[in-house]
């Protein structure tokens, strides 16, 4: 009995096994493989290109230099979205390059794309708390009649959650809620920038300008 089983079940395998050989499959899976590796290698690649021409961008003292290479690393950006669309970092280059350039509502929505559920399982918790800083203090920057302010705070709330050693995270939050008048929260907010980093003039300047 057993034996028929056995036999039974080395001809069912050999059947899929045969199957497989004749269209062709161990073979295009091997292709798809290595398409993905090559792929994702090309990507990484010009990720690391344009993060060297944005570093670039920014230490340019030239105002037509430092455009002309923040071009250059969001195009470098695009080039590894189209190998890798679930890479949240690339999102962030883009959208730094953006507002290199002055972008800023096309720079949100590329911090919109890398924040997505979809891109974000990429990035580390830290990694996560830096790009919704990153988006906070973008809002702000385009914050016209005070319309930003409670989605930065919503995004720099949750920073503080995922990464609470950025000094800078809790300093914005404290001026986001010292716009909106909630004194005891902004107040609340630097002592934690305190903690962080006790030699933050910011957070020192803020206290004393708050009546701590």
């Amino acid at each position: 009995m057993w034996t028929d089983l056995l036999l039974q079940g080395a001809m069912i395998l050999v059947t899929i096994f045969m199957f497989l050989a004749m269209h062709d499959i161990p073979q295009k899976i091997f292709k798809k493989i290595r398409y993905r590796n090559r792929a994702d290698f090309q990507a990484k690649h010009h990720f690391v290109l344009g993060a060297q021409l944005l570093a670039q961008a920014r230490s340019s003292k030239s105002r037509s230099s430092t455009s002309s290479l923040a071009k250059q690393a969001e195009s470098e950006a695009d080039k590894a979205i189209s190998l890798d669309p679930k890479d949240a970092a690339v999102y962030i280059l883009k959208a730094l390059a953006l507002d290199l350039q002055g972008f800023k509502t096309s720079a949100l929505d590329s911090f919109d794309v890398a924040l997505s559920p979809l891109a974000a399982k990429s990035l580390t918790d830290k990694e996560r708390g830096d790009a919704l800083f990153k988006r906070a203090e973008l809002k702000m920057t385009m914050n016209r009649r005070g319309s930003q302010v409670d989605s930065a705070i919503d995004d720099l709330t949750k920073a503080v959650e995922l990464s609470a050693d950025n000094v800078k995270t809790f300093c914005l939050l404290g001026e986001c809620y010292e716009m909106k008048k909630m004194k005891a929260e902004a107040k609340a907010a630097f002592e934690e920038a305190l903690k962080v980093e006790p030699s933050s003039k910011v957070a020192r300047a803020a206290l004393d300008r708050l009546g701590s």
